[in-house]
């Protein structure tokens, strides 16, 4: 009788334990999406302002025209992307046109003398380091829900479940390419 209550003990406190592990995966894959959705807020916020910012530099910089179609056409890829993974690769691309566009516009000096654009240059680069810092925040998120995923004992429930391994938010091969080389400092 008493052998019988401790197996009834132990099976009990095995399902409460699997139960735990189960609610630690959904929780970490709910901050995970929780923090690409503050992502996607800045992503939305940065796209409200690049509109206003093409027109003002397109009043300048006419002859700039093909890098603000690519501008406008990563806005677009950006909202029209459907899955993270996608969002993450068109917010790639619009990253990549931004700063090429902060390097046309230093060979303009009227246009970085214009208040309106001086204006919607800093209130970019205040959203693009928010949006750094929900990056940052959203692989901390990533990597705890990928190390809850992979480690044992959780493992074997994770893949019964189907919680699997998530790609970081990381750079292109393009634009790593780019970051490593020094920067050009032309007077």
């Amino acid at each position: 009788m008493i052998g019988l209550i401790i197996v009834i003990a132990v099976i009990i406190l095995l399902v409460f334990w699997l139960i735990g592990l189960y609610n630690k995966l959904v929780r970490f894959k709910n901050n995970r999406e929780n923090a690409f959705a503050d992502i996607d807020v800045q992503l939305r916020q940065r796209n409200d302002l690049v509109p206003q910012l093409v027109s003002t530099v397109k009043g300048y910089a006419t002859h700039e025209r093909e890098l603000l179609e690519r501008i406008t056409q990563a806005r677009s890829a950006v909202m029209n992307a459907g899955t993270v993974n996608d969002k993450m690769a068109a917010d790639t691309q619009l990253t990549q046109a931004l700063q090429g566009l902060r390097v046309s516009v230093e060979a303009y000096p009227d246009l970085k003398a214009n208040t309106n654009f001086l204006q919607l240059q800093g209130e970019i680069s205040d959203i693009e380091n928010k949006l750094a810092a929900a990056r940052r925040y959203f692989n901390g998120a990533t990597r705890e829900l990928n190390s809850a995923v992979e480690s044992f004992p959780a493992n074997m429930i994770a893949k019964n479940f189907g919680f699997s391994r998530q790609p970081m938010y990381e750079l292109s091969a393009e634009q790593r390419t780019t970051m490593e080389e020094p920067p050009r400092i032309n007077f």
